[in-house]
């Protein structure tokens, strides 16, 4: 159960040998299953927490007297510190060992998150959720990492089957459990019911959880910390996260504020990139990256993301400002998606075993775009809650046969060495595609809106005789209600109004439908750019 040969290998300036338990995985004499489940916890609690608290900023507005724009710095502070900690968290579970670097995340994720339930004012609550964030920030990837480790190639894609649904399932029933919560409880709880779930994850993971003997050989090959790395990606990333974040609220490039974080990140991101590449040991191997696959691989995990995401924001959203419903009631319309995709992805986990990971992401790409077009034909603020309900579960089917081939398709052939470093990188692209996703469809809701209301206002006038038509009969309805006539044409014009900016804003709904399908639609071309190694195969020397 060693790795002796990987020096060997080494010294010869190949690629590291295959630990010998690289067919079998290592789970330390526990059962794969058990490990899964249990490393699923927090992750699962992680990534329900970053959509969990979305409908509860009014609340939070309120009770700590500050305004709804001043509030969304609770999202924005998480966003951020979570975004920095993606990528280098495979080099510090390297350096100290990734069951104790997961389990240091998990005591931070579930301490902060009650440091955040006693908060008594919002500057605390922030500087809180930006400890949480860093917490949250190494669950994911070391949970990726631990699950590649565990179960044998032959048998990845089971396991990653029970990663997705802890990511991809948590952001459908956040909506659901954060209304109901917020609303029978307090907005507190929303991050007291972390506590509970966090003590539980670390007692089970210091009893199951081992570290495979190459990562051991790793931190003693490790070498100094990369101060002058760990600062660019910090302040590259942090200021990336600002603009997409807060992009919208500040008008994007007509903000001094924006293009100044803008040139900033973009500088910093472009020198880490330079001054990685030439270090014998980086914080993050950009090098890996000549891989053709580990590139499409990333590209189409930062789309994942934008639309994993940006559904979750747009749905609940028009049927909360558009059909009246309740946060609550937003939340059930989502939640039998979550439940399709938890049917759904062991079925997919069963099927990357058989067939060639690109053939399922065609698939699902296909299905998630065929949806998309779908859902922003029939869209419909008159729509009932079932027909709600049909359109989330068409939305979400796609989903099940993108995550699981995409993450065994970038971990074939790439040696065990750099399972934490791939799964940082993925965690990443899946975290910034999210909030690129969030930013962009309500930039698009914004300002098609506003559009679409200056062409529908194009035909309100008296020279329509549509329209004369339908003011003289609001009009007379609202006399033989008993209005004076006064106010009967007063109160006509204000309701015609009202459906003109629903009508608009329904339409900047349908708007933002279709960019999704289209950005579904570009996965095609990158699946196509990846290659695959099957398990049984070697690792390419490239990797």
């Amino acid at each position: 159960m060693s790795a002796a040969g990987d020096g060997a290998a080494s010294a010869a300036g190949a690629a590291p040998a295959r630990p010998a338990y690289f067919d079998t995985g290592w789970t330390g004499g526990r059962s794969p299953w058990v490990i899964a489940l249990v490393v699923s916890m927090a992750t699962f609690m992680e990534v329900l927490d970053t959509s969990i608290a979305n409908v509860s900023l009014p609340h939070i507005a309120g009770d700590l007297s500050v305004t709804q724009d001043q509030s969304t710095w609770v999202l924005t502070s998480y966003l951020v510190s979570n975004a920095v900690v993606l990528p280098v968290s495979g080099w510090l579970a390297t350096r100290i060992g990734r069951k104790r670097f997961y389990m240091i995340c998990v005591a931070l994720f579930a301490a902060s998150s009650f440091l955040c339930g006693i908060a008594p004012t919002l500057g605390t609550l922030v500087l809180f959720r930006v400890l949480q964030g860093i917490g949250g920030g190494g669950l994911a990837p070391s949970e990726q990492a631990i699950l590649v480790d565990t179960f044998p190639p032959a048998k990845r894609g089971a396991g990653m089957a029970i990663y997705g649904m802890a990511v991809v399932v948590a952001p459908a029933i956040g909506p659901t459990l954060g209304g109901f919560i917020t609303e029978h409880l307090s907005w507190r709880w929303v991050f007291f019911i972390n506590i509970p779930v966090g003590l539980l994850s670390l007692y089970l993971t210091s009893r199951v959880v081992t570290d495979p003997p190459h990562l051991k050989e790793m931190r003693q090959r490790a070498g100094g910390i990369d101060y002058v790395g760990l600062g660019l990606i910090s302040i590259g990333l942090g200021c990336l996260e600002y603009v997409l974040d807060k992009g919208q609220e500040e008008d994007w490039f007509n903000s001094p504020a924006i293009i100044g974080f803008a040139a900033a990140s973009a500088a910093c991101i472009v020198a880490f990139v330079i001054w990685e590449s030439r270090q014998e040991h980086p914080i993050i191997d950009v090098r890996m990256f000549k891989s053709r696959t580990l590139a499409s691989g990333g590209a189409l995990m930062l789309l994942i993301g934008i639309l994993l995401y940006a559904p979750t924001v747009l749905l609940p959203a028009f049927e909360q400002t558009l059909m009246g419903y309740t946060a609550e009631q937003a939340g059930q319309t989502m939640s039998p998606g979550g439940f399709a995709m938890i049917l759904l992805m062991p079925l997919s986990g069963a099927l990357v075993a058989r067939v060639d990971p690109r053939k399922l992401l065609a698939i699902g790409a296909a299905l998630l775009a065929v949806s998309l077009f779908y859902l922003s034909e029939r869209l419909s603020v008159g729509m009932d809650f079932r027909t709600a309900v049909l359109l989330r579960l068409f939305q979400t089917t796609g989903f099940a046969f993108l995550f699981v081939p995409i993450n065994a398709l970038v971990y074939a052939g790439v040696a065990p060495q750099k399972n934490n470093a791939v799964a940082g990188i993925m965690n990443l692209g899946r975290n910034v595609g999210g909030s690129i996703g969030i930013a962009v469809v309500t930039t698009i809701i914004a300002r098609h809106a506003q559009s679409h209301q200056a062409d529908l206002t194009a035909h309100t006038n008296g020279y329509n005789p549509a329209f004369r038509a339908l003011l003289a009969g609001i009009q007379r309805g609202l006399e033989r209600a008993g209005a004076s006539t006064t106010e009967a044409a007063h109160r006509a014009i204000a309701i015609v109004y009202r459906q003109l900016q629903l009508q608009a804003a329904q339409l900047a709904y349908l708007d933002a439908f279709r960019t999704l399908a289209v950005a579904a639609v570009c996965m095609v071309p990158l699946v196509v750019l990846a290659r695959y190694a099957k398990p049984a195969g070697p690792p390419p020397a490239g990797h």
